[in-house]
């Protein structure tokens, strides 16, 4: 069974505006990355059909299938963090609040809201 990440959506004020940021990332880059401090030390379950569930005003709203993580170099210092690959297909879930939280946490499939059978480009 898949092991999911949670992971809050700063900034963004709703499902419209997190699309209009995921594309506008995927256009300067050629590809969507979330850089985050840490490597999961599970990454093996996480990419194993694991995705990020983002919060979004305190509600989990959509979810994005993670493709890889990937080790990259810091700007500042010289160390490394962690790259979460992401596939730009933004699917939606039941909404489910949740709290804030600092980073991300690990999510298990049982606990992950099911998704409403459409993705945000449907709407």
């Amino acid at each position: 069974m898949a092991l999911h990440l949670l992971k809050l959506a700063v900034g963004i004020e709703n499902i419209g505006h997190f699309r209009a940021v995921q594309e506008r990332h995927l256009a300067d880059n050629g590809s969507l990355c979330h850089i985050t401090r840490f490597m999961p030390r599970r990454a093996e379950k996480v990419l194993d059909g694991g995705s990020l569930y983002w919060v979004v005003r305190n509600f989990i709203r959509v979810r994005q299938r993670l493709l890889d993580l990937q080790v990259v170099k810091s700007d500042e210092g010289g160390g490394s963090k962690c790259a979460f690959v992401l596939d730009p297909e933004l699917v939606l879930t039941v909404p489910v609040r949740r709290r804030p939280h600092q980073g991300w946490r690990y999510f298990e499939a049982a606990s992950a809201p099911p998704d409403l059978g459409a993705s945000i480009e449907e709407f």
